[in-house]
């Protein structure tokens, strides 16, 4: 699923981090999923992968959020903390967003040139 070939569904996965670590992320691929996102959540357990996607926004959320920019080989273009009622500029080299709570990236060593990896299961 990690390849820019493969078919994204929504549903759970595990997003492996440099070094090997691995975190819970929620994939949402269909419209309705992806738009509606964190919205209406205190938290998230984890992260949540937005697929396809370029930008986000932070209106009505109830907490500030990481957001990492990748592009289709799930390599790390930019990361950014988000406070709620922020609008981010698309960035159009990327494919994929993906958001946790604030400061959870820099926890994780995700920074500009990083590659992920997602499985299923």
């Amino acid at each position: 699923m990690g390849k820019s070939t493969a078919k994204w569904r929504n549903g759970t996965a595990r997003l492996t981090l440099p070094g090997g670590a691995g975190i819970p992320v929620e994939v949402a691929a269909s419209y309705g999923t992806r738009r509606r996102g964190l919205l209406g959540r205190d938290g998230v357990d984890g992260a949540m992968l937005l697929t396809p996607c370029n930008s986000v926004h932070t209106f009505r959320m109830r907490f500030a959020i990481d957001v990492a920019y990748l592009d289709r080989e799930l390599t790390v273009l930019a990361v950014t903390t988000m406070p709620p009622g922020r609008l981010g500029l698309p960035r159009p080299r990327a494919r994929h967003v993906l958001e946790a709570e604030a400061g959870a990236m820099e926890r994780w060593g995700l920074r500009p040139g990083v590659r992920l990896a997602v499985s299923r299961g």
